[in-house]
């Protein structure tokens, strides 16, 4: 195994100021120069206080551009805004059929501006735009799509009931209410309308608000709601603090669900705020992704599998393959591998094409990843490469590989989203261990298996204890496969056909014959 020196983490790609205007191109640099606003009962609106916060390239740590500051009252009116739209507006007589064309609509619409949204969603979250352009808008283009197809086809059903005497006992599904959609700041695009559109597609109406850092293609996403022809109020989106908007949506009385993703210590204040009127609460939270490459793994396809697993988005995913444990005959091919593919990747601006792997969020994530690895190095972890912060602008961290870190080290056991992958071996009578240390966490979001033995992937897949285990690929999403988690990563599936069942109500209506 070859043990790198920090003194060659050099960027491979630019880090001057970029030339924002060139790398955004012409219209999206018109949505960031544009002033941006609450999109509140079809109306573009400031916050009623006036006020303000700025949005920072993660880049360069430079302000790009400023965003309502919402408080509880600007809540208030999107609330009130989609209960009346639930209640009285044309959306509450809009049959399934209706509702389809309007998210495939929409999903036209975003598929026309592709570029512009992946370049925003590039600038705003640091990520690559690579990564955007491959993910983040065909997911959700695909996800406004596949809900389109549900929003016709949620029925109840005929029950034969044994009860004395002559009855016709059925079930109808109706809309769950107003529903809030609180997402975060790492896929701001793609989980909103993950969240919404299977709301929209039950017949719900929405209050949207996304994480204050990173809030641009969300609230530009309100201008394509409306030119898709969603009547006034059916989507509200509120730009705010957690602590105040967000809070203020998770307590709110006339909400009647909510939808989070983040972090499992706010997930446990979200569940506190929604007992007031006992909201429904659908929560995808954190996670400590296990992967297990068995002896007979394929490296060509596992290194790069893994690899990607924990570099793709920084680390800054909830399904992050941040632990992994090698078999030993393996190990120190597969521990080089990865670590030439992290002394590989090319570290720069989000909006360079030939970037992959960008800065993380802010200067507050930064600091939190770095001061667990300042810790885990205090305490004796040995790194296989990385460790450390990229020196100069921007909120880069170096690609970062732990090897044979202590199972009770917070590095271990904490979600840290960011870069870091912690390595581990195994032998031949030690699986029963493995199969353990694995589930030995708070988390039960996500996990992989990388083996060419299939009789073995699924004899261990049943094993896990994870919402998702994928079997020689990780971080697997498609609009028809359930995700969600087990223990702490949360409550409720996101994706298929258990999303509509969250936003909708079963009734059952009997009557004598």
């Amino acid at each position: 195994m070859k043990i790198h020196d920090e003194k060659d983490f050099a960027m491979t790609a630019s880090r001057m100021e970029p030339d924002l205007a060139t790398l955004l191109g012409p219209d999206a640099s018109a949505i960031l120069s544009a002033p941006h606003r609450n999109f509140i009962d079809g109306q573009w609106r400031d916050s009623l206080s006036g006020e303000t916060f700025p949005v920072t390239d993660p880049a360069t740590g430079q302000e790009i551009t400023r965003i309502p500051l919402s408080g509880s009252a600007d809540v208030d009116l999107a609330v009130a805004s989609a209960r009346r739209a639930l209640q009285d507006g044309p959306w509450a007589r809009m049959n399934g059929a209706e509702r389809g064309r309007l998210l495939w609509r929409l999903a036209d619409l975003l598929a026309q501006q592709t570029d512009v949204f992946a370049r925003l969603e590039a600038l705003d979250t640091g990520r690559p735009v690579f990564e955007t352009r491959l993910v983040d808008l065909p997911g959700s283009i695909g996800m406004l799509e596949y809900m389109a197809g549900w929003s016709t086809k949620i029925n109840g059903e005929s029950i034969p009931v044994s009860a004395p005497g002559t009855f016709h006992a059925y079930t109808e599904r109706e809309p769950v209410g107003v529903v809030a959609v609180i997402v975060p700041w790492n896929y701001p695009l793609e989980l909103a309308i993950w969240r919404m559109a299977p709301a929209l597609a039950a017949g719900c109406t929405v209050v949207l608000k996304p994480a204050e850092q990173t809030a641009l293609t969300t609230l530009h996403l309100g201008r394509l709601i409306a030119e898709a022809g969603f009547p006034s109020g059916v989507v509200n989106i509120v730009s705010g603090e957690g602590e105040t908007a967000g809070a203020a949506l998770a307590g709110h009385g006339d909400v009647n669900a909510i939808s989070f993703t983040g972090s499992t210590q706010v997930g446990r204040e979200i569940i506190r705020a929604a007992a007031g009127n006992m909201k429904r609460v659908f929560l995808e939270l954190g996670g400590k992704s296990p992967m297990i490459v068995l002896d007979d793994a394929d490296l060509e396809q596992a290194v790069p599998g893994i690899a990607s697993a924990i570099f793709f988005s920084a680390g800054q995913v909830c399904t992050a393959g941040s632990r992994v444990f090698v078999h030993e005959r393996i190990y120190d091919r597969l521990l080089d591998g990865i670590v030439a593919f992290a002394r590989n990747l090319e570290i720069g601006h989000g909006l360079n094409d030939a970037t992959r792997l960008g800065p993380l969020v802010s200067a507050e994530q930064r600091d939190r990843v770095a001061g667990y690895l300042a810790e885990a190095a205090r305490t004796g972890t040995h790194f296989a490469t990385g460790g450390a912060p990229v020196d100069g602008p921007g909120y880069f961290m170096q690609p970062t590989i732990a090897v044979d870190v202590d199972p009770q080290a917070a590095l271990y056991r904490e979600e840290i989203f960011g870069p870091v992958l912690c390595v581990r071996r195994f032998g031949d009578d030690q699986i029963d261990d493995v199969v353990r240390m694995a589930n030995d966490t708070i988390y039960g979001l996500h996990a992989s298996i990388w083996t060419t033995g299939l009789s073995r992937a699924h004899t261990l897949a049943r094993r896990i204890k994870a919402g998702n285990v994928c079997i020689n690929t990780h971080n697997f999403f498609d609009p028809a496969f359930p995700m969600g988690g087990f223990k702490q990563s949360g409550w409720g599936r996101a994706a298929g056909f258990p999303a509509i069942e969250h936003y909708t109500e079963l009734k059952g209506i009997v009557a004598r014959l």
